[in-house]
């Protein structure tokens, strides 16, 4: 991880706030820390922003991921689950899909063989805020899914 810092006079935000959204924009941030200083020259805005090496263009995938090929039939039918519950807390929130989880985070997701919130703590993208606010939902709403699909009868072998 790297560091970068900001400093920003106050009076003067306008022509540094190009410098920073590029910045921001353009490399994985992990963390952005802010504190408002006041010395003799003025008044400025100190920003440190932690960082991966690693830009966003260099690790997004080249092209669209079939999860049908990448994942196994079990694994799969698990992931268009949650895919469902995403689509549907989604909507209830009025956000796009995947801002609540990416497919690249369901396919974590779908792979681990139990859900659990420490679990989903553990798979990059989902943090303390994303699990907050959506990770115990999709936890809830699976194992009820789940739960009313393993209480059905198997219709097609009572014949």
């Amino acid at each position: 991880m790297q560091l970068k810092f900001f400093t920003i006079p106050i009076l003067s935000i306008s022509d540094f706030n190009d410098e920073l959204n590029t910045f921001l924009r353009v490399h994985k941030i992990v963390e952005v820390e802010k504190q408002l200083i006041q010395n003799a020259s003025g008044t400025y805005w100190c920003i440190c922003v932690t960082f991966l090496n690693q830009t966003i263009a260099e690790k997004a995938p080249k092209g669209k991921i079939d999860y049908m090929k990448e994942l196994d039939a079990e694994t799969f039918a698990k992931f268009s689950r949650l895919r469902q519950i995403r689509k549907e807390m989604a909507a209830t929130d009025s956000v796009s899909a995947f801002v609540v989880f990416t497919d690249a985070e369901l396919a974590e997701i779908s792979k681990l063989d139990e859900l659990s919130p420490s679990k989903l703590r553990t798979i990059p993208g989902i943090g303390q805020a994303k699990l907050e606010k959506y990770g115990v939902r999709l936890i809830e709403k699976y194992n009820l899914l789940s739960n009313e699909t393993d209480r059905q009868p198997d219709t097609a072998n009572s014949q």
